[in-house]
């Protein structure tokens, strides 16, 4: 009878954890209609992971190495294990060497990748780990929309057209992330020339903006490097808050001294993921804070 009642009383307890599993994974699914954003801190390299209120995911660049890792598991729970949308804006190590790890633990839905073609190890080992993943493979063009649900959708801004031979920086993937009347600009680390081509695309015959730039966040294109974040650019978009994307013993002097003066003279806030660690927002589709 002792060995019965063992027996009972362990199977109510495995019983009982599941369903405390269940009730933590059921209350944590319920975003109440809210989208996060979060700037990883992953050194000096980007990674954005989205959590939209519908519960799919989408992680943009993975940084340089597995730090990355680290930094998802403190945004899911222990047992998620999946990632609805990956996105390599471009081979450079620092947005895609940690992306190698995250195909290998995470079972990813769809891959929208860069048509720049990169030869490092780097580029050709995350070549191998998409095939391996065998996910939805698809080539990033302006126009394309990834749906997320719950009013929650990710434009392409650019490339318009294949860039496999250009500089990496200059084919990257340039997304606006929109949910109700707030918006998001993700620009990678696009330089001066496809911002000016992205304004271009954006006026109207009159010479104004049709609004498609304009967004309530900014990340700095480039870590805040001179080579982005003109101020033509900044005045389209329009942000409340800026985003620095980068390490804090980074020998490339990120962010330029320059690029926190165009800021500061547009009156925006900057947030800093080497001074302030993780960046996050949160948005109700009507307004933006941090978190």
């Amino acid at each position: 009878m002792r060995k019965s009642s063992r027996l009972t009383g362990a199977a109510l307890l495995v019983l009982l954890c599941i369903v405390i599993v269940i009730w933590y994974a059921a209350l944590r699914e319920d975003r109440h209609g809210i989208l996060t954003i979060s700037f990883l801190d992953v050194g000096q390299g980007d990674s954005i992971y989205i959590d939209a209120p519908s519960g799919r995911q989408v992680l943009i660049d993975g940084g340089r190495s597995s730090v990355v890792l680290r930094q998802l598991s403190r945004m899911t729970p222990w047992w998620d294990r999946t990632i609805d949308v990956v996105i390599p804006t471009h081979p450079d190590a620092d947005h895609i060497g940690g992306l190698v790890g995250v195909l290998a633990r995470y079972k990813v839905g769809m891959i929208i990748r860069s048509s720049v073609e990169g030869d490092t190890q780097t580029a050709k080992a995350l070549v191998e780990a998409m095939k391996q993943e065998g996910s939805q493979n698809i080539v990033a063009m302006r126009g394309q929309v990834v749906d997320l649900g719950d009013g929650v959708y990710l434009q392409i801004l650019y490339p318009d057209r294949l860039l496999p031979h250009v500089a990496t920086n200059d084919g990257c993937v340039v997304a606006r992330l929109v949910y109700g009347e707030t918006s998001f600009m993700l620009s990678c680390d696009a330089p001066l020339g496809v911002e000016e081509y992205l304004v271009a695309l954006a006026s109207t015959p009159l010479g104004t903006s049709d609004g498609s730039l304009r967004s309530d966040v900014l990340k700095a294109g480039h870590h805040g490097s001179k080579s982005s974040s003109s101020l033509l650019f900044l005045g389209f978009v329009n942000p409340y808050f800026g985003v620095f994307s980068r390490g804090c013993t980074n020998t490339y002097g990120h962010p330029a001294l320059e690029v926190v003066e165009r800021f500061k003279q547009f009156d925006i806030p900057t947030f800093d993921t080497c001074k302030d660690g993780t960046v996050t927002f949160v948005s109700d589709g009507q307004t933006v804070v941090r978190k």
